[in-house]
């Protein structure tokens, strides 16, 4: 009886890792030290060698990750989750009462991730685009509105609660999900996440604070803006991220380490 009695369990189990591997599909699992190109404005130069490109949703075509795929890069796809932008086509359907204190960046606003019922299947349709464009992950902006003045009284468990949503809408489509930011939520949202972008951890020197990626085998995408190269490399080389220097406009212009 026993041994019928853990066979039954070991069919259950294995019926339920077939379900689990049928809700979450396979991804794009990259490892660290990995060479990038971040480029949301201008016109896309598509010629850098590299190993992985990060591009706009929006923007971005399908032909162009074809292009990219073409030559073995793997392609991230940005899409600001934490703010409202009112120059995207789906501006309106964003509820008004969602829509926080402007975030420094022209026509965008906080949104109050609270509201994650609402914002699931807003969010659900942006990926979706990205799957459909043939991308490989999602680089989901503003993961660390608790860390601002946005009109809300978001908590740390607000973004926690946030933050993994967003992760299993990538993971569900087949994307890998990078964490954008968010340094103190590290340690809680490193298995979560496939990967880290950060923007000017050396500048602030925080940089040591993305080394659970690291260690974990994960890629660390990180630019600086206003410090040269040389002033970074030397350090983040040593942390094992992948850095560059870019302008804060984001276009094709990149200084690697």
């Amino acid at each position: 009886m026993a041994l019928a009695g853990g066979a039954a369990l070991l069919l259950v189990s294995c019926s339920a890792d077939r379900e689990g591997a049928e809700a979450e599909p396979d991804r794009w699992r990259p490892t660290a030290g990995l060479d990038w190109q971040w480029q949301l404005t201008g016109r896309l130069d598509l010629q850098l060698p590299v190993d992985v490109y990060d591009i706009d949703a929006f923007e971005a075509t399908a032909d162009d990750v074809a292009t990219l795929h073409e030559r073995d890069i793997r392609v991230i796809c940005y899409v600001n989750v934490g703010a409202w932008e009112d120059f995207r086509p789906d501006a309106d359907a964003f509820p008004e009462e969602l829509l926080g204190e402007g975030n420094g960046w022209p026509g965008e606003r906080w949104l109050d991730i609270r509201a994650t019922d609402t914002l699931r299947p807003l969010l659900a349709a942006r990926f979706d685009r990205c799957a459909e464009k043939g991308f490989d992950a999602v680089e989901p902006d503003l993961l660390d509105g608790h860390l601002n003045e946005t009109g809300f009284p978001l908590t740390a468990e607000h973004q926690l609660t946030f933050n993994r949503m967003v992760a299993q809408l990538a993971h569900e489509r087949g994307l890998a999900v990078g964490l954008k930011n968010d340094l103190p939520q590290i340690p809680e949202l490193v298995d979560d996440f496939d990967f880290a972008v950060n923007e000017e951890c050396a500048a602030y020197a925080e940089c040591h604070h993305l080394t659970p990626f690291i260690e974990a085998d994960k890629p660390v995408f990180h630019v600086e803006y206003e410090l040269p190269p040389e002033e970074f490399c030397p350090e983040t080389d040593r942390l094992g991220l992948s850095s560059m220097a870019k302008n804060w406009e984001l276009d094709a212009w990149r200084a690697p380490c």
